[in-house]
């Protein structure tokens, strides 16, 4: 454990604060209009209380969308499958949470949020309040990994539900509406069933998922799609919540096998700066917000590169034909790739597209050794912090932004 510093707060809001006014952005033709409500699922997530953000803007984001507008939309949206040196089933980001009380102060509420990779995206997604949210990432897999996750988060009543369906485990008894996320997965790691009790939950969990997918919503999945779709089911079912972005199988899930990367269940256990809970699985509130955008529809998965000529393009259209805003944009670390491939300023060129305000922010995953100076450091020197778009388009267009260094060293 490493020790945490007492920073002052109100130095990273002042940083954050808007220097320039914004003016809206031309409403286009509307695309998706929005759907009736749909018998089984809950009407609107309700917010978790505590969260401060700034009071959304009208949009005319649909409340809901039909199964068929989501899978038309994820589509119509995405680019070819791309390649990535692996499949990063689990975040390494141990830090991801200590932005989140800025991420709070800064991001307006109601807007759209995008982002890249796996479940991280919904605590911050917790944190931002969208109306609406897009991940995006050039691996097909990852989509198939977000459609996993809706039908376990659809299928689940409530976390301990959700965590048993994901680890093909039995639910504990006892555990109480308010327990821990520590008290859950301490619950969870007393269970014991033999091997043919987990290979019959795991067939069951299986089962289940791909009919809701394919059944009960009807996606036109292919045959690859839902055996890509089983591999990735089944590593969190042979590594449990032990499961790691280290953790690997024959497709290379996983990346380079460092010691020090969090587990599945570690990164449920994170806090912010200050020591607070925030992950999806942290209570009850949490989980059921995510839930409810998953209901709707409302976290649309697309897949495509960051410097493609279509992806980010056609969901900044989207988000701009809605009246809406970017208010969050989680980008991990993927511009260090970016820079090695000489892609970042097609990257920089397709987010000077997005409609975005004085208030969008970045979430970066930075780190010391490429020039990150602010406080909040995991003990090796990495750290997730934030960046005002609008500004860091200001500068690419000035051709003020070289390197990768230059990207960590603005992030706050």
């Amino acid at each position: 454990m490493i020790r945490r510093r007492v920073v002052p707060f109100v130095l990273l809001l002042l940083w954050l604060a808007p220097s320039a006014p914004f003016a809206p952005a031309t409403p286009f033709t509307r695309g998706v209009a929005a759907a009736p409500a749909r018998s089984g699922f809950s009407g609107a997530p309700a917010a978790p209380a505590g969260l401060a953000g700034t009071p959304a803007a009208a949009t005319s984001l649909p409340s809901r969308l039909s199964n068929q507008e989501f899978w038309r939309l994820s589509t119509a949206l995405s680019e070819p499958d791309g390649f990535f040196r692996s499949e990063n089933l689990v975040s390494n980001e141990h830090t991801y949470e200590y932005v989140i009380p800025a991420l709070q102060q800064a991001a307006r509420q109601g807007q759209v949020y995008l982002g890249v990779a796996p479940d991280q995206n919904f605590t911050y997604m917790i944190a931002t309040q969208p109306a609406m949210a897009f991940i995006v990432d050039i691996r097909r897999g990852n989509l198939l990994q977000h459609l996993m996750y809706k039908a376990i988060f659809e299928l689940s009543t409530d976390r301990a539900d959700f965590v048993a369906r994901l680890f093909s485990k039995t639910r504990p008894e006892g555990l109480r509406p308010d327990a821990t996320v520590a008290e859950i997965f301490t619950a969870f790691d007393r269970i014991r069933l033999s091997d043919e009790e987990y290979q019959k939950r795991y067939q069951d969990n299986l089962s289940a998922i791909k009919a809701h997918l394919v059944k009960t919503r009807g996606f036109p999945l292919t045959p690859s799609d839902l055996q890509h779709l089983e591999e990735i089911y089944y590593a969190f079912f042979w590594d449990g919540p032990g499961i790691r972005y280290s953790s690997s199988n024959q497709r290379g899930f996983g990346g380079r096998g460092f010691s020090n990367f969090p587990t599945y269940e570690e990164m449920m256990m994170q806090t912010d700066w200050e020591g607070e809970a925030r992950s999806y699985l942290a209570s009850e509130a949490n989980f059921k917000y995510v839930k409810g955008l998953e209901e709707r529809n409302l976290i649309v998965p697309v897949v495509g590169n960051f410097a493609g000529p279509k992806a980010l393009r056609a969901v900044g259209q989207y988000i701009r034909e809605h009246d809406a805003v970017v208010s969050a944009f989680y980008v991990s670390n993927v511009e260090q790739y970016l820079f090695q491939d000489n892609l970042w300023d097609a990257f920089a060129a397709n987010v000077a597209t997005l409609p975005v305000d004085e208030k969008s922010v970045f979430i970066r995953s930075v780190s010391s050794r490429y020039g990150y100076r602010g406080p909040y450091q995991w003990s090796d020197g990495r750290a997730s912090a934030l960046d005002p778009i609008a500004a860091l388009v200001a500068d690419y267009k000035a051709g003020r932004i070289r390197s990768y260094f230059d990207v960590n060293a603005r992030s706050k």
